[in-house]
């Protein structure tokens, strides 16, 4: 079995990789769309969409900035992302 991370070979039963320690094996856990409860301005909409792209946080705010002043819709839209995206759990 090859280590997703570091891509050497290790044992068929490993749990742990031998050479970087990050876990092999299984299926990685789902990546979800939530709005964390840290770093947040208003509701942690955009920090969450950020997160979950893995898009700068400050561009992210750039962009929902000119949607909401050219295009009238990144009002609506950041409210029903509101109401739709959960809270982290951490």
């Amino acid at each position: 079995m090859y280590c997703n991370h570091c891509g050497k070979q290790n044992p068929n039963d490993a749990r742990i990789c031998a050479y970087c320690g990050t876990a092999v094996g299984g299926a990685a856990a789902p990546w979800r769309l939530v709005r964390p409860r840290v770093g947040r301005r208003i509701a942690g909409v955009c920090a969450g969409l950020a997160d979950y792209y893995g898009w700068n946080l400050t561009a992210m705010r750039i962009v929902w900035l000119v949607l909401f002043l050219f295009a009238g819709t990144g009002g609506l839209i950041y409210l029903i992302l509101w109401i739709v995206m959960p809270n982290s759990d951490q």
